[in-house]
């Protein structure tokens, strides 16, 4: 299968006064087009960082990274930008909603920045398709602070999803969650991953990376070991072993 995400030498160091810190230490990876990877490892292991450099966030120190076929690292800032709007949908923890603007105006905010559709007739019925899709078209004029955690989760996948990215990143998308809302969550990633999209999803919870295809385990900025998805227990004493 053809790969969407390839890594080579990937370091990225930070220095705060005369103290530097290497986040990532080499990583060589490549993800398949299709592919719902789980990324796992305790704090300060470099997942995020990971994450924000795929996604165009951040830049290495060194090595490269190419998303999509394209050298992220040869890219302006509005170039990065560019691809983010058309390539890359990011899901957080805390969901980074605009409290002042009501849920459908959040999921269209993607597609206003980017002009990606043909009109505000396209960009409503697509977000209201989303919306119906995730189960929360009756939420559509309320506000993010009217809402549950899990409510707002589904607004941010929805938001995440509305430039059709070939890319979806997840950073903790259950970590401010109750375990029900979690489920719901990423029963919805599962259900985007059967229809095409390629997930990146970073996790400190064995039961939300056994919803993924494939498990990669770092430690202090290295990759240590991947397995396959499927088994919360088996990752739970996977990452217990390895790290």
């Amino acid at each position: 299968m053809k790969s969407l995400i390839k890594t080579a030498a990937l370091w990225k160091t930070y220095q705060t006064g005369e103290v530097t810190f290497d986040a990532l230490k080499g990583i060589s990876l490549e993800v398949a087009a299709g592919e719902f990877l789980a990324i796992m490892g305790h704090s300060g292991s470099g997942k995020s960082t990971l994450l924000h450099l795929v996604g165009g966030l951040d830049r290495p120190t060194s090595g490269s990274v190419r998303v999509a076929e394209q050298d992220l690292e040869a890219m302006s800032e509005t170039g990065l930008a560019r691809f983010r709007r058309a390539h890359v949908g990011f899901v957080f923890q805390f969901f980074n909603l605009v409290e002042n603007l009501t849920v459908q105006a959040n999921v269209e905010l993607p597609a206003l920045l980017a002009r990606l559709e043909p009109g505000q007739q396209g960009i409503r019925n697509r977000s209201r398709r989303l919306l119906e899709r995730l189960g929360i078209a009756d939420q559509a004029h309320k506000h993010p602070w009217e809402l549950s955690g899990g409510q707002q989760q589904r607004v941010a996948i929805a938001r995440a999803l509305m430039n059709h990215p070939s890319l979806l990143l997840a950073d903790e998308p259950t970590g401010n969650l109750d375990s029900n809302s979690g489920r719901q969550v990423l029963d919805i990633l599962r259900e985007c991953h059967r229809g095409g999209q390629t997930i990146l999803m970073v996790t400190h919870d064995p039961l939300a990376a056994a919803h993924a295809r494939r498990v990669l385990f770092l430690h202090d900025g290295r990759i240590i070991d991947h397995m396959p998805g499927g088994d919360p227990k088996g990752i739970a004493q996977h990452l217990a072993v390895l790290t």
